[in-house]
């Protein structure tokens, strides 16, 4: 049986006090003071500061990438995503959801983003690009 591991947004400082970090931590062994990576059943995938400031999309990104890196060496694994970055963070599903580009087949996104990855990888596939 695959352990089922619950993945959300978090802040650098590991404040899990609200939205699904409070969640992670009630309920998935996420660990306060702890805001980055693998922790109990859960991940933590920063979208804020140590400040609670956002983080802008290429730190996300950042960390969207260690995390697919970990999904991929951790097959036996199945990794739920919820949509981070767009709650108490601000950003908009079609923001956030490429980041995920190319997640392993054991991370299940939020219903929605697989479509917009698709959407996103085709609109750039015609688009053609321009020298300067």
């Amino acid at each position: 049986m695959s352990r089922s591991i619950f993945v959300f947004g978090s802040n650098l400082a590991g404040r899990h006090g609200a939205g699904s970090a409070k969640h992670a931590m009630q309920d998935h062994g996420a660990i306060y003071g702890q805001g980055v990576g693998f922790q109990g059943d859960s991940y933590a995938i920063p979208t804020k500061d140590s400040s609670l400031n956002v983080l802008g999309l290429g730190e996300i990104q950042a960390h969207v990438w260690d995390f697919i890196y970990f999904a991929e060496s951790n097959p036996q694994m199945n990794f739920e995503v919820v949509k981070i970055g767009c709650g108490l963070a601000g950003y908009k599903e079609p923001e956030i959801a490429p980041l995920f580009a190319g997640a392993p087949d054991n991370v299940y996104l939020p219903n929605g983003w697989r479509e917009i990855i698709a959407e996103k990888d085709q609109g750039e596939a015609e688009s053609p690009h321009q020298a300067s």
